[in-house]
């Protein structure tokens, strides 16, 4: 199940959206800002009907 999430860039503070695989669990990966480039840090915690991301950066 793909759902789409509304997030805030932790470095240049833009609001931007992930498309999150609810079905691949608990996950944790990084991907870059389309916005400014930076690498941020996703965890996804899942379990299978509720679900909650925190986007951080890598040097947190």
């Amino acid at each position: 199940m793909l759902e789409i999430q509304a997030y805030q860039c932790p470095y240049c503070g833009e609001e931007v959206e992930a498309v999150l695989d609810l079905s691949a669990g608990d996950q944790s990966y990084t991907e870059d800002c389309p916005v400014c480039c930076r690498p941020i840090v996703f965890d996804l915690r899942t379990d299978g009907v509720n679900w909650s991301m925190d986007a951080y950066r890598e040097d947190d």
